[in-house]
């Protein structure tokens, strides 16, 4: 019964801690455009990647 009165109130304190982070991530914007991560790496960047040629001349020496 004793670890009870420790618990409760340490129980409340970590729901209000929780509470508070989740509205501060929702106030500032982080689940704003959850999407557009994901389509970042479907996205196909020619640029980003070399012909072998270009490869070849970069290590030789």
């Amino acid at each position: 019964m004793e670890t009870l009165y420790l618990l409760i109130p340490l129980s409340l304190v970590l729901a209000v801690v929780i509470a508070v982070a989740f509205w501060w991530s929702v106030d500032s914007g982080q689940f704003e455009n959850l999407e557009s991560e994901g389509e970042l790496i479907v996205r196909d960047d020619d640029n980003a990647v070399e012909k072998p040629e270009q490869v070849q001349r970069k290590h030789s020496i």
